[in-house]
């Protein structure tokens, strides 16, 4: 096992058990506020390609990928009241902490696609699925605020992928290139102080 496997695993079991109570209240907050499941549960592209299901709490109306497209602007009208204040204090991703401690993603690296966006990868590009998608990365850091980048789009598939996919593809490439454990544990901390910041 390697150290960054190490690392994932160990600090993945000791999170779960210490957001225990924010898992609560999330579930809580969106079953009552809300129809539907608790937990959102997408198809998505990780290592070597294989397909996995990634874990969020719901943030949208229930089958909001049946009314929309797979890119959220801020003022997408299919998330939900509660969703909005999740999605702001990143609390939707939490359960994100299951997909790393079964191995289908790390702390840290390129954030994981969907199928159809992976598709449109070059063979330079598709040097991103040789490493697990992480929670974090640069471009998680970049684009914190990705919704609001796509405010106003009558077409936010598109729009991501004229606007931003270039950009997160070059800093997931560049992590690639680049990444050790001390490179995550940098990372973390800069996404720790990115959130707390706002």
């Amino acid at each position: 096992m390697s150290l960054k496997r190490l690392f994932d695993l160990l600090a993945s079991l000791v999170g779960i058990v210490l957001f225990v109570p924010v898992f609560l209240i999330c579930a809580l907050l969106i079953k009552i506020t809300t129809q539907g499941p608790v937990f959102y549960r997408g198809d998505r592209i990780g290592l070597n390609g294989r397909k996995f299901m990634i874990l969020k709490f719901r943030t949208m109306v229930h089958n909001a990928e049946a009314i929309g497209g797979t890119s959220t602007s801020e003022n997408d009208e299919r998330i939900t009241r509660v969703g909005k204040f999740l999605r702001e204090r990143k609390l939707d991703e939490l359960p994100q902490l299951f997909n790393i401690l079964f191995g289908e993603m790390s702390f840290v690296g390129p954030r994981p696609q969907v199928e159809w966006a992976v598709k449109l990868y070059n063979n330079n590009e598709r040097r991103l699925l040789s490493v697990r998608p992480g929670i974090t990365d640069y471009a998680s850091i970049a684009f914190r605020n990705e919704g609001e980048i796509l405010k106003g789009s009558k077409d936010p598939d598109k729009d991501y992928l004229e606007k931003i996919a270039p950009e997160k593809i070059r800093l997931g490439l560049k992590y690639v290139d680049e990444h050790n454990l001390w490179v995550d544990i940098k990372i973390i901390f800069a996404t720790l102080r990115a959130v707390i910041m706002g």
